[in-house]
């Protein structure tokens, strides 16, 4: 089986943009650290609009009559082997939490699913060390690495319509935090009060890739 993250998969997405798809089975944090590397490097590229990294994947926006596309291939394939990517020097944000209750009613689910006591969930969710590895999918939602793996629960076969802003959140392997009210098949353990993103506020999201999260439990509600 190919090692996507020693030999990504370069493809076109529509007219204009590009994706390096570097993610195998398990997400790898130096994969990322590549992919922000590489990222910051192909914004240097004439032609070039906007860099989006994912998780283990990067997305490069272009002008197609400014570069050719498989130019920009070339360059960004050249970019990912030569590049000596520098860890970033994310903030460490510590981000207060109320488990459970009814802004966290999911809790008790995964906890049966996961063969462990809601105290317990709670305990190992917030004692993890998280790092931001992409911000995306909506205006500062946050993809969370970290999760420790005993706390992963597929997401939901039918999302749910409407998961309030500032929940706390698991899907599969990931964990994050919803930035505005949106639907949602991530699963709700809690909530928190920080803003996530303000479109008056410079910079409008409050996260960036690499900073550092830690979870502090104010309370569980059973």
């Amino acid at each position: 089986m190919t090692n996507r993250s020693e030999n990504p998969v370069i493809s076109m997405e529509g007219a204009g943009s590009v994706l390096l798809d570097a993610a195998d089975a398990v997400f790898s944090p130096a994969t990322q650290e590549r992919i922000w590397a590489v990222a910051k490097a192909m914004r240097a590229v004439d032609g070039v609009r906007e860099t989006v990294p994912g998780m283990n994947n990067l997305m490069v926006v272009f002008d197609p009559v400014a570069i050719a596309p498989d130019k920009l291939e070339r360059k960004l394939d050249a970019a990912w082997h030569d590049i000596v990517p520098d860890a970033i020097a994310g903030r460490e944000i510590e981000v207060p939490v109320a488990y459970g209750g009814a802004t966290g009613e999911d809790l008790a689910a995964l906890a049966q699913h996961c063969g462990l006591t809601p105290e317990e969930v709670v305990r190992r969710h917030s004692e993890a060390h998280y790092s931001v590895a992409a911000v995306g999918a909506m205006p500062g939602f946050v993809y969370l690495s970290g999760l420790d793996p005993s706390l992963a629960m597929p997401r939901r076969a039918v999302p749910r319509m409407k998961v309030e802003i500032g929940s706390v959140i698991i899907g599969g392997a990931q964990a994050g935090i919803m930035p505005v009210t949106a639907p949602s098949g991530w699963h709700i353990i809690g909530r928190t009060e920080m803003t996530l993103f303000d479109p008056s506020r410079e910079p409008p999201a409050a996260f960036r890739p690499g900073d550092r999260i830690r979870f502090r439990a104010e309370r569980i509600e059973l």
